[in-house]
């Protein structure tokens, strides 16, 4: 097998990469910003699947963070098959009245990050004629809950383009757009995910195993849910301005 780097690996969506992953036979990097969570997870992983873990601790809200995640997606010396932009979280605030420094920590993160450690993969993947490329975006992206879904937006478009640029090199675009998953995504955002029935949510390992299945088949865009596959479609068939009153900004079920 080969490696793979994973971003927001310690939490969530991300961890549940990394341990697929690994249990698959792949060596990991694994980045996040927190030192301590980063060697408590590889540890893990290393103990029961007996995988490398190399551990990056980086911030990704900064651009030094992102280049130095973005140099080590090129290495050369030691080759990454698979990168997995997964690194984020919801603001937590209201446009109006937010605190503009967290929309601009958000758009580092969500957005620029991405578009630099893509742009390093890419580039090196390309030159030697193999690798893929996951990128993590939501389901929001269809809708118009504010910055979140416009950042989300941007990932999903960007990995398309992304896609036909790389087509014919030997590499693969993938870009994921989940629904609601039960991680501790919705807590971090003081949103409360008990006001959705059970059957809304999809499993984590469902999540992460359909969308690593996408990378294998080569398919541009994955909706790791048959239900949410479906609200997809009605979604671009519906006029914006429906769109923007059933899911526009205070239609995130935030307290």
């Amino acid at each position: 097998m080969g490696t793979a780097l994973i971003t927001g690996a310690t939490s969530g969506i991300g961890k549940e990469f990394a341990w697929q992953l690994a249990a698959e036979g792949n060596d990991l990097v694994i980045v996040a910003r927190t030192e301590s969570a980063l060697n408590d997870l590889a540890e893990k992983i290393t103990n029961f699947t007996g995988q490398r873990v190399e551990t990056l601790v980086a911030d990704l809200g900064t651009e030094s963070g992102a280049r130095a995640v973005g140099m080590r997606a090129a290495s050369v010396d030691k080759p990454i098959g698979l990168v997995v932009n997964n690194a984020g979280f919801g603001l937590g605030q209201d446009f109006l009245g937010g605190m503009l420094d967290r929309e601009l920590g958000a758009l580092d993160v969500m957005v620029r990050a991405i578009l630099v450690i893509c742009h390093e993969a890419a580039n090196a993947f390309a030159a030697r004629g193999y690798g893929a490329i996951l990128n993590v975006s939501s389901m929001t992206s269809l809708t118009a809950q504010g910055t979140y879904s416009a950042h989300k937006a941007w990932v999903r478009t960007f990995t398309e383009g992304l896609s036909e640029t790389l087509k014919g090199t030997g590499v693969v675009a993938t870009v994921s757009c989940p629904g609601l998953v039960h991680t501790d995504f919705h807590n971090r955002t003081n949103v409360d995910s008990s006001q959705w029935p059970e059957i809304a949510f999809t499993p984590v390992h469902k999540v992460v195993s359909r969308s690593l299945d996408a990378v294998r088949r080569g398919q541009v865009i994955i909706t790791p849910s048959p239900k949410y596959t479906v609200a997809a479609g009605a979604i671009r068939m519906l006029p914006r301005w429906v769109v923007r009153k059933v899911a526009g900004p205070g239609r995130s079920g935030r307290q």
